[in-house]
């Protein structure tokens, strides 16, 4: 398989590692320097995207017209998706997007729900909270939003969720999220359910990088023999 990399920051780096793991081929490496806009001609089977918020979204307009499958891990765009859905049906191409394509991060969204649904009718306040790198971009991370989405979905009490850091009043049907960043931290997501007498977590911590490339480049190979908007639990037959 013949891989482009758009954005070849430290997520772009282990990306290209973990492909020639997989004994794929590097074809084009996109970067500040390399602008992927300005491409005219891709020989590539998939593109494999990690950038910017601003950069996402004409970077999978730009695959579809090059007719180019690609797998999305920016996230920060979400509030484009409808833009995005109609561009993929419009060129009838393959988009396959997550806010986080570790496959042990899909293991944690699925305990999730399953531990949210059983707090309905008991008095646990539930709370999120998220430490990143201070290079991440996007306050809450997608992660976050995504977990916070399951938890609204299955806990009969809330209605959203806001970003919160606890010097402000909590709302009781509204999720909590409580958003740190600090140095060289690759990702950590906590759910907690805390009420007077005790407390319920669920945590996924990421050691490194290699988890969210690998998860990446599985969905990459995943990918190039079908047309459509998809995110991981397709890859992962969860849906």
């Amino acid at each position: 398989m013949k891989i482009a990399i758009i954005g070849y920051g430290k997520m772009g780096k282990e990306i290209e590692k973990v492909a020639l793991e997989r004994n794929h081929t590097i074809a084009h490496v996109f970067s500040e320097d390399v602008p992927f806009q300005e491409a005219q001609e891709i020989d590539a089977d998939v593109g494999i995207e990690f950038t910017a918020p601003k950069l996402a979204v004409p970077h999978m307009e730009h695959c579809l017209k090059l007719k180019l499958p690609v797998v999305v891990g920016t996230t920060g765009w979400a509030a484009s998706l409808p833009r995005i859905e109609k561009a993929r049906a419009e060129h009838d191409g393959s988009i396959l997007y997550a806010s986080n394509f570790s496959l042990g991060v899909h293991l944690f969204f699925e305990m999730t729900k399953k531990l949210s649904k059983l707090m309905n009718g008991h008095d646990y306040q539930p709370t999120i909270t998220e430490t990143h790198h201070t290079e991440k971009l996007d306050q809450p991370s997608g992660t976050a939003i995504t977990t916070a989405e399951h938890v609204i979905n299955e806990l009969k009490t809330l209605k959203s969720w806001e970003l919160n850091d606890y010097t402000s009043k909590i709302d009781l049907d509204k999720l909590p999220i409580i958003s740190k960043r600090i140095e060289n931290v690759p990702g950590t997501h906590e759910v907690s359910f805390t009420s007077d007498i005790d407390e319920l977590s669920l945590i996924h911590k990421a050691n490194n990088r290699k988890g969210f490339a690998l998860g990446a480049v599985i969905a990459a190979e995943w990918i190039l023999d079908k047309k459509g908007l998809f995110t991981m639990s397709d890859v992962l037959n969860l849906t």
